[in-house]
């Protein structure tokens, strides 16, 4: 089936699922109650924290996917890439221990350390790595929040496209261990375990411990006089929980994480390479590994008079080393080493009302520095290596600060209506102090950079009835600048920041006693000051990062549905995104020219390109997504057969859209089964992943192609106790 026709059978197949809530409700208006019939069991409450409360995601004012830890296991969702099949308008490219994350368009485009992610990812409330040690993998999960749009009021760090909040199982007070053990066995002589257990050291005290390791072989066949590992996968993770609740006012729990991700290699070929994905060349000594830890201590005190008074600490401390084949072949002698730190602190301070009243309020101040060194000796690039004037090589360190406060009022102006005004004051630093050897060249740079930001927000929610609530909003995000590293050309300007104004209107709806839920939404985006890398206007030889002035439209349509209807489960998603460039021109960095292109008036000419109306990257017009589950009982116990589909349209890397490049990232189609068989305590569980072994690309980064995973399944057995 080809992409248009696929398209076209996918946008059908939403059809029949948005309208099961009007099926829902005339079945709510025609069939009238049965007290001597049995009920069908309720969804399950699902609720949101990004916010600083926890409230009932179909009465708070944002589109959001939220997946507890058996949704994650059910569609088979073990690390970040995974979520782009299971929530509307989410790409995930991930080229390595990178990833380019992307919501409703904006996220992260440009690889490297300056260039901030629109799209922030918490762990325990904790803002991570931005945009890198990305393999951490989903275990012992409480909840993922997959939230969509600008979050310049709240979160963290400001974001102008989104948020992922991943929070891990607390420890809890209980008088019993529980806990449960888990082993699966799967092709490519896949090995893993996972486990967790609480416990009550006493009345005030407890604490949880959770591992997970998982081992299997190469998915690539890689040929060639190469060396170092062929991309087998040695993961290994652990978590200590630790929780004091010496009274109902006090409550301080504290958490530490530590990974060692041995990943091989991420083997790539070049971009248009004719032979398979997986079957590639290579002539360079391939390495990629990730080791980090992170310290989370949140503090939680609740005054006489319901004021809460919170405090979240951060320590997060990781090693990247990557070792690459730059030109994807066995051909040329082309190597791209790295080993980098990265240290991060933060801290933020919450004074959050009590929830009664006319006016309810939530204030904050927040803080953090994140600092990249380069190691010495350990950043190079050689085509070929051993020759000054063929090497290139970088050390120094990157040190960035963000420092903010923020608040929102609350009115609840009727028991039904409410007016929220909320706002941020971001302050942004960054610096390099760094020495290049570019072939044979040295550079120096000493460059620091500030920016500064108010994002706000004003929304309005209505709660027509107990089934219906409705809200609309105008909101903004910030993404800060960065600096441009030296190419012999003086020292760089730096790029400016981005920014982003969104309205959003938006319907949630209970249907069928409660057996369906759905969200309904509509958005449009103003995006200013995109950052993207294109020839240096006077002198295109080379590359450099700056904005797009003039501003870009993004505009969608979201909808999602979870239903529960006797022993029938189902949940489904649809994504439409439409995006149009601002006036822009630009010269392709990959395209060797030296005529002189202005990014705001050109001239237009064949090097000098005219992109005003061009697709967003990583922005793809359809993403769907639909599981399909229903138990039968069977054995003594219940069995579980469930199918998962997610479609992701194509998309483009770039703004030059220029296929012979590489640069069209084609639709993705993922199947994805599972049967799973529960009795008591047990659960087996055959699965299987992208069952009709699609063979994608999964990210392009410098000319060259990562593939997404290919077909796995297995065997995986779960033990509660």
């Amino acid at each position: 089936m080809n992409h248009k026709n696929l398209k076209k059978h996918v946008r059908w197949t939403s059809v029949p699922l948005l309208a099961l809530s009007c099926c829902a409700m005339a079945q709510e208006a025609t069939d009238p109650a049965d007290d001597d019939e049995p009920k069908t069991a309720l969804l399950e409450k699902v609720v949101v924290t990004a916010e600083r409360r926890e409230e009932p995601l179909q009465t708070t004012p944002i589109a959001a996917t939220v997946l507890s830890g058996d949704q994650l296991s059910n569609l088979g969702i073990s690390v970040v890439d995974q979520l782009q099949f299971a929530t509307p308008s989410a790409t995930v490219n991930n080229f390595g221990q990178g990833i380019d994350f992307n919501i409703r368009g904006i996220g992260k485009t440009e690889h490297n350390t300056q260039t901030t992610t629109g799209v922030i990812t918490y762990r325990d409330g904790v803002a991570t790595f931005p945009g890198y040690f990305t393999g951490e993998p989903y275990y012992d999960i409480a909840s993922v929040e997959i939230l969509r749009g600008p979050q310049g009021t709240f979160v963290g760090q400001n974001a102008t496209g989104g948020a992922v909040f991943v929070t891990s199982n607390d420890p809890v007070l209980e008088d019993e261990y529980h806990g449960y053990v888990s082993g699966q066995v799967g092709n490519y002589s896949d090995v893993g375990f996972q486990g967790a257990v609480n416990v009550p050291i006493s009345d005030t005290f407890a604490a949880r411990f959770a591992t997970n390791a998982e081992n299997h072989d190469s998915f690539w066949d890689i040929r060639g006089p190469y060396t170092g590992t062929d991309a087998r996968l040695r993961s290994r993770s652990s978590r200590l929980g630790l929780l004091w609740q010496p009274s109902d006012a006090l409550q301080v729990l504290f958490k530490y994480d530590y990974s060692d991700l041995d990943f091989g290699a991420y083997p790539a070929d070049p971009v248009n390479a004719p032979n398979d994905v997986f079957d590639i060349t290579a002539n360079a000594d391939l390495k990629a590994v990730d080791r980090f830890d992170r310290t989370v201590l949140k503090i939680d005190y609740e005054f006489a008079n319901g004021t809460k008074f919170r405090s979240v600490s951060g320590y997060q401390d990781g090693n990247t080393s990557y070792r690459a084949d730059l030109d994807g072949t066995a051909l040329r002698n082309s190597v791209f080493r790295d080993s980098v730190d990265e240290t991060i602190y933060s801290q933020e301070f919450n004074l959050i009302s009590r929830d009664e009243g006319f006016l309810t309020w939530i204030g904050g101040l927040y803080w953090q520095e994140d600092t990249y060194d380069f190691l010495p000796g350990k950043f190079f690039i050689g085509v070929p290596p051993g020759n000054v004037a063929t090497e290139y090589r970088l050390e120094g360190e990157n040190p960035k600060e963000n420092r903010a406060a923020f608040g929102e009022l609350d009115f609840h102006l009727t028991d039904r209506l409410e007016l929220k005004v909320g706002g941020r004051y971001t302050k942004s630093e960054t610096s390099n102090d760094i020495t290049i050897l570019q072939y044979g060249l040295p550079l120096v740079q000493q460059q620091s950079e500030e920016y500064t930001d108010f994002s706000g927000k004003l929304a309005l929610d209505f709660e027509v009835n107990e089934r219906n609530f409705l809200y609309a909003f105008a909101a903004s995000g910030f993404r800060p600048g960065g600096l441009n590293v030296p190419v012999g050309l003086g020292i760089p300007p730096p790029f400016d920041e981005e920014k982003v104004r969104s309205y959003e209107f938006g319907w949630k709806a209970v249907w069928a006693d409660g057996q369906v839920r759905t969200q309904v939404n509509a958005f449009h985006n103003d995006y200013e000051g995109f950052q993207v890398t294109i020839g240096y206007p006077d002198f295109p030889l080379f590359g450099i990062e700056l904005n797009v002035n003039d501003t870009t439209k993004i505009s969608g349509f979201e909808a999602q549905v979870q239903a529960a209807l006797g022993a029938w489960s189902i949940d489904a998603g649809v994504g439409w995104l439409q995006s149009d460039l601002g006036e822009f021109y630009a010269t392709d960095p990959r395209i060797p020219v030296a005529t002189p292109c202005d990014p705001d008036t050109g001239p237009e000419s064949t090097t000098c390109i005219a992109l005003e109306g061009r697709d967003q990257t990583y922005a793809p017009d359809l993403t769907f997504n639909i599981g399909l589950q229903r138990d039968f009982q069977v054995g003594g116990g219940t069995l579980t057969p469930r199918i998962n589909f997610g479609h992701v349209s194509e998309q483009w890397a770039t703004l030059f859209q220029n296929e012979a490049l590489g640069d069209l990232l084609e639709s993705r189609n993922i199947l994805g089964a599972q049967l799973a068989w529960q009795r008591g305590d047990f659960v087996v569980t055959l699965y299987g992943t992208n069952i009709t072994d699609e063979h994608y690309v999964g990210a392009i980064n410098s000319g060259l192609r990562f593939a997404g995973p290919p077909r796995q399944y297995g065997l995986r057995v779960v033990k509660w106790f």
